[in-house]
C-alpha cells in the first residue's frame, strides 16, 4: 500500500534526480564563444544582434537550481552565437523564469588568408 510518506519520498528522489541533470549539450564551434560579464565594455567589437534562450527553471512545484539554470542559458547563447558570426555573448540582463536575452558580438578579427 502507498502513504503519503512513500509518495512524498517519491517526489523528493525524483526532484533531486531531476535537478542534477543537464538538459542542454554544447554544440560545435560554441566553445570558442566566450561570455563577457553584464555591463562590461565591449564598445571595441562589432555587434551582430541579441540571442533570446530560455530553459525550464521549474519541475512541476520544485525549482532548478539558479546557476545550473545560467549556466544552460549561457551555453544555449553560446551554441547560436556562431550562427550570427559572434565570438562572444553578453547577457543583456539577469535571467527571469529560466529565460535570458544575450547580445551577440564579434570581438576578434578574423584571421587573414
Amino acid at each position: 500500500m502507498t502513504t503519503p510518506s512513500h509518495l512524498l519520498l517519491a517526489a523528493t528522489a525524483t526532484a533531486l534526480l531531476a535537478s542534477a541533470c543537464t538538459f542542454v549539450k554544447m554544440a560545435p564551434g560554441a566553445e570558442n564563444v566566450r561570455v563577457a560579464k553584464l555591463g562590461a565594455d565591449l564598445s571595441a567589437c562589432e555587434r551582430r544582434g541579441e540571442i533570446e534562450v530560455s530553459v525550464k527553471d521549474r519541475l512541476g512545484p520544485y525549482s532548478r537550481d539558479a546557476i545550473r539554470v545560467r549556466d544552460e542559458l549561457e551555453t544555449l547563447a553560446r551554441n547560436e552565437a556562431p550562427g550570427l558570426g559572434a565570438d562572444t555573448v553578453q547577457p543583456k540582463a539577469e535571467p527571469a523564469d529560466g529565460a535570458q536575452r544575450f547580445f551577440a558580438f564579434r570581438c576578434r578579427a578574423k584571421a587573414s588568408t
